[in-house]
């Protein structure tokens, strides 16, 4: 078991940290089947009324671990590898417990379509946000697009998405991406506090309330991750595809013909 994705329950707050601070917090195969066996506990943990989830170090998680892709020991299809990844996170729909999301340095791809998944997120200063995956020939792939459209629209969100351009903590604040950008050093007393409010309220209303919202947002976003999953594994096999590879092998400009 790894320890670079960590649990903590303190009294009726949990507490998930992303623990592989030299990497920024960038997430490898083992991290991720760990989160996903954190969410799964605590599904079953009624006693938790409020989750955190933060990161060491300076960053929240700039996305995925590139170094280790290829490493993992279970020999999956890549269609395979996103419906798993599909199937642990959606379990974050499933808890009765809100997370509230520490969001300082970087988050990047996967790891901050994540965060947009989650209940709250709250952004230090200095914090960017970024959806770089068009660039490297593939596309968000976590439910995060379908997420941040409803927060932000379609301008924006075909902006981030297109030009993989960074976001910064006002704009983000700006567009509702998150609801508040407090000092560095005040991200986890603040969210600490947040987490006690919301665990203080009666468990029953938090959860009716959290229900009606997820009701309003939750049907687009899995509809929207099954249409990733298809065109996902699409790209991963496009001509495209091939001619990115070819041409990064042999030192040159790519010639993409859109198939």
């Amino acid at each position: 078991m790894t320890e670079k994705v960590r649990l903590e329950i303190d009294g009726a707050i949990a507490t998930i940290t992303n623990d592989n601070a030299a990497k920024h917090n960038a997430f490898d195969d083992e991290m991720d089947q760990r989160l996903f066996e954190i969410l799964g506990e605590l599904r079953e943990r009624r006693d938790v009324r409020a989750i955190i989830w933060r990161g060491a170090g300076r960053s929240f998680s700039s996305g995925r671990d590139v170094g280790a892709l290829g490493g993992g020991q279970v020999e999956l299809t890549h269609h395979e590898l996103m419906a798993r990844g599909h199937r642990g996170i959606q379990q974050i729909f499933e808890l009765p417990a809100p997370i509230l999301v520490a969001c300082q340095g970087w988050s990047i791809g996967a790891s901050f379509q994540r965060a947009l998944l989650c209940d709250v997120r709250v952004a230090a200063e200095g914090a960017r946000f970024m959806l770089p995956e068009v660039g490297h020939g593939v596309i968000p792939d976590t439910g995060g697009v379908a997420r941040l459209f409803q927060i932000c629209g379609h301008g924006v969100a075909s902006d981030l998405v297109l030009t993989g351009r960074p976001m910064d903590a006002a704009e983000a604040f700006a567009h509702g991406v998150v609801s508040r950008v407090v000092p560095a050093d005040e991200l986890d007393a603040t969210v600490r506090a947040m987490a006690e409010k919301v665990a203080e309220a009666p468990a029953a209303t938090v959860e009716v309330a959290r229900r009606i919202i997820r009701h309003l947002a939750e049907p687009e976003v899995r509809s929207s991750m099954a249409e990733e999953l298809i065109g996902q594994t699409y790209l991963h096999r496009s001509d495209d595809a091939a001619e990115r590879r070819a041409a990064l092998a042999e030192g040159r400009p790519p010639r993409y013909t859109g198939s």
